[in-house]
This record gives structure tokens, sequence and C-alpha cells, in this order.
């Protein structure tokens, strides 16, 4: 073969190589720039009526399926480019140096070519894809068919094999956390932020048996008291709304508030007798220990109370809980000058805590920025028990979730204290 043929090979070859390099290029640039682009931001970029958008946002909603329409397309053009390639290569069979060197270049050009759009479009993942969205839409329906033709070959087998053609997917506010845990760990979302995002999240997962005051807790008051005890207890008291019981705790009759109580005896300027507190405290609300919490906030809202007490399926009182207690379970502890704070749990420098066994599996979690798993007991010392599979003596130390837990004090079958440490810490130290 001649030297002039040859070139003439080469110049025939050069358009089709460079018109696939081309292609190659505009599509890895579409593959980064899909892989990147973020649905959120292009809801948001949809207000501004740019019809390309709307175009790009219905194609997105199922990324997997132009993203593989993108590769198949630039795998098409890289065999391409390198068939008509090869014609020029061949060309210098026999000067070996010529053949290291278009070889060397190949590979060179093959990552550049690559790498390069990839990092440019992800730049500006949005951007870019609006700009690349004629040819990503060209390759979604010329490649379309065969890309859901692969996946029926692909599919249909491990179906039948596993029983299952995917894996469990993210539900959306599993998506939606994990996407909030991932900007907290880059610094981009405070922590605040963060419980105050998961608080939301996690509403409907929780029920009033999570919430509650338990009824050892409440305070109560006898609506057979003289009217002049109970202005002294309720004044004594850090709440404004006390259940009010007759004969028995169990009886519970009504909800007294303070100011209602106060108002009463300005009105009978100052005369006690003229008060009934019965008659004043307004009917109790009873709401299932089922119920979501959710739910209940939405009842709250509607119903315009700021109280429930909190029955078992047998009807017995097991608690209450208010809409504060709910709003806690969002933007965290609410204190006021009023307000009792027992936070019952004292960190230490080297990352444990002393921890009282009355604490909230997920008041200890928000504060220690820890996560115990809280869907099997509600208080760290039943999170202890249900783990241990008995009542644990002072002492006695268990390792689970990834924290020690060891045995402070206990009152005959409540566990009081304990001290949780991470097992980092423990292997760090050496105990």
């Amino acid at each position: 073969m001649s030297l002039s043929s040859s070139l003439v090979d080469v110049t025939l070859v050069a358009v089709p190589v460079a018109v696939f390099v081309l292609f190659m290029i505009l599509l890895s640039a579409a593959g980064g720039a899909l892989l990147g682009a973020n649905r959120t931001k292009l809801h948001h970029m949809e207000r501004s009526g740019d019809p390309r958008v709307v175009r790009l946002v219905a194609l997105t909603a199922d990324k997997a399926h132009p993203v593989s329409a993108v590769r198949l397309a630039r795998l098409i053009a890289t065999v391409l480019a390198t068939v008509f390639g090869m014609r020029a290569i061949l060309a210098y069979e026999d000067d070996a140096f010529s053949l290291c060197l278009f070889a060397l270049v190949a590979v060179l050009l093959a990552v550049l070519l690559d790498m390069v759009p990839r990092v440019v479009a992800a730049l500006r993942p949005e951007r870019s894809a609006l700009r690349l969205l004629p040819l990503i839409e060209a390759c979604s329906l010329v490649l379309g068919p065969v890309i859901d033709a692969i996946e029926v070959i692909v599919t249909r087998p491990i179906r039948a094999f596993r029983g299952e053609a995917k894996d469990e997917e993210l539900t959306a506010h599993e998506e939606l956390r994990e996407a909030v845990d991932l900007l907290h760990r880059e610094g981009e979302v405070v922590k605040s932020d963060r419980d105050m995002v998961g608080g939301v999240l996690d509403l409907p997962d929780l029920t009033l048996a999570d919430l509650m005051v338990h009824r050892t807790k409440m305070v109560m008051l006898d609506a057979g008291l003289p009217t002049r005890e109970l202005l002294r207890a309720v004044l004594a008291s850090p709440y404004t709304r006390h259940p009010l019981y007759r004969d028995e705790p169990e009886n519970i009759v009504g909800v007294l508030h303070t100011k209602d109580l106060v108002r009463a005896i300005d009105r009978a300027d100052g005369d006690h007798g003229k008060v009934d507190a019965a008659q004043l405290a307004s009917p109790p609300w009873f709401v299932p220990d089922t119920t979501n919490a959710d739910a209940q906030l939405n009842a709250f809202l509607k119903r315009k109370i700021h109280m429930a007490l909190v029955v078992d399926e047998y009807g017995d009182v097991q608690g209450l809980v208010t809409l504060e207690d709910i709003i806690e379970e969002i933007v965290g502890e609410i204190a006021d000058e009023q307000d009792v704070v027992v936070q019952g749990v004292r960190p230490f420098p080297d990352g444990s805590a002393n921890v009282d066994g009355s604490v909230p599996v997920r008041d200890l979690n928000r504060m220690m920025d820890w996560r115990l798993p809280d869907d099997e007991a509600t208080t760290i010392a039943g999170l202890v028990i249900h783990e241990a599979r008995m009542i644990p003596d002072p002492g006695q130390s268990f390792t689970f979730h990834g924290f020690r837990f060891r045995v402070l004090r206990r009152q005959r079958n409540r566990i009081t204290a304990l001290k949780v440490t991470p097992v980092e810490r423990v292997r760090r130290d050496g105990a």
C-alpha cells in the first residue's frame, strides 16, 4: 500500500471518527448531567414555566431509563469510532512506532472523552441537562425499546430464580431523612435543623404510648378537696392543666385549667366557698394509646384542646399527652420560666453519659446524637431490659447496638440509672 493511498484512507475515515467522537463527548456530558441532576432543584426550576424543564422533569421520573439509553448510545458511538479509527491505524501497520503512538493517543482520548465532559457537566448538572435535552430525548426515543427489552430479558430470569426483580427501594421519607443526614455530615445543615426534619418524619411512626407522660408521673387533683386547697395545689404545680379525679385516681372526671379556677375565685370576690372546681373542669378527652402522633396533632388542632388522656385497650388510663409533647418531638425540649427542667442525662467529656432509666430513647438520641433503636422500647431502661431479656442487677454490663450499658442503680423492678458508653470509646480505653 503506497503512502498516498494511506493518506487518502486516513482522510476518508477522519470525518466519521470526528463525528462519533463528538457524539461521545456530548453523550458523556449528558450521562453525567442526568446522574447529577437533583429533582428537587428541577421542580423548583419548573416554576419558571420553561417547557424544557417540564419535559426534563417528566423524563427523569425514572432516571435509570434515560441514563441507560444515553450509556447505550455512547457505547454504540465508541464502537463505531473504533471501527473507523482502526482503518486509519492499519494504514501504518508496518510502522511499529506509529502504531504505538496511535494506541497511546487512543487510550488518552478514551479517558479524556469520558471524564472531562462528566466533570464539566457535574458542575451545573441541571443546566447541562437542559442544554443536552434534545440529545437525551432522542436517545430515549430511539433506544428506549431496546432498554425495555433488555430489562425484560434480564429481570425475568432473576425474578424466576430469586423471586424478586430488584432490591427494596427507600421510601420517600427514608430518602429525605438520608439526604438531610448527608447534608448534616457535610456541614450544610446544622444538628437542630436535622433533628426537626427527623422529628416531622417520625411522627407517623410514633404512637401516643411513646410520647405520653406515664400515669405514675401525672399530677392529678382530687375533685373533693376544698377550693382553697385546690388553689394551693395548682399554684404550686408547674402545669396549667390538671386532671381531676373523684374517689380514686382511675376515675377522672375532668381537666381543670388554673386560669379558670383563678377567674372564678376573682368573680366570687375571693370567697372560695362559692366556687365549685368540678363545675369549672372541662370534660376529659380519652384517646387510645395506639393513636399515631401525627393523627393526634391534627386532632389537637381541630378540636382546639391541648390535653388528652391516654387509655389502653381495656379503657384504663395509662398517661396523658399534650400538644406541647408532640411539638417537642419536632423542635426539641421547650422550657419556660415555670418549668422544672430535669434532663436526666449527664454527659462526660469522654463521650459517655450517666442516664436516668426513665429517659426516653428518642430524647437521648437527640441530645447525644446517637442512633439507639426506639421501636421496641420507649425508655433507655426498657431498651436494656428488652435486649437483656431480664431485669439486671446493679453492676451488670451489656453491649449491644454499638454501646455498652452498665447498670448503676435499681429500685425493685425498675432500673433507675445507667452509664452508657459508645463501644469505640470502650475499646480505645481498654475497658
